[in-house]
């Protein structure tokens, strides 16, 4: 399992703070208990209604906004079955402005420092950007469409290979 450690020691403490280097915050994992992830995090707060998404995975903690390129990044740990299995950072930029340009621009050029080459896609209002860093899928995502509001996120998985009776 891949421990990442941030330097987002001023987000664990509820401090504010420049969000430097996009990792999991200090003694957070992939696979961890929600015990664990509130022993690690003391600032974590229960999400009232959790957001459920694919797989069974519920967003059911919140952590303390970040900054990224000027914009409020607000953490969200989502479980199944009694595990961490995605960490997603999502900031909802204003209508006017860079539309979350910048923010993502920081978030490619920390993941090709950190994982390299990136795969990436881009499609009438979005782009993403992925990489692997072994058990661990890592993505950022720019979202604007003049349907909704713009957003950018950040998200870290556990990787889910299925086989060919699975597809």
């Amino acid at each position: 399992m891949i421990v990442r450690f941030l330097s987002l020691s001023l987000v664990a403490f509820g401090l504010a703070g420049a969000l430097h280097a996009q990792e999991l915050p200090p003694g957070v994992a992939l696979g961890m208990t929600p015990a664990a992830l509130r022993a690690a995090l003391p600032t974590v707060e229960r999400v009232a209604r959790p957001v459920r998404i694919a797989s069974g995975l519920a967003g059911s903690w919140r952590g303390q906004p970040a900054q990224i390129a000027g914009l409020p990044f607000e953490p969200t740990f989502y479980f199944a079955g009694g595990a961490l299995r995605r960490v997603e950072w999502v900031a909802l930029p204003e209508a006017e402005g860079d539309r979350g340009t910048a923010a993502y621009a920081e978030l490619l050029g920390w993941g090709r420092s950190r994982f390299g080459a990136e795969m990436a896609s881009r499609d009438p209002g979005s782009e993403l950007a992925s990489w692997v860093a072994g058990d661990t899928d890592v993505y950022a995502q720019r979202i604007d469409d003049p349907r909704r509001a713009p957003s950018v996120r950040l998200v870290y998985k556990l990787r889910q290979l299925k086989d060919a009776s699975q597809l």
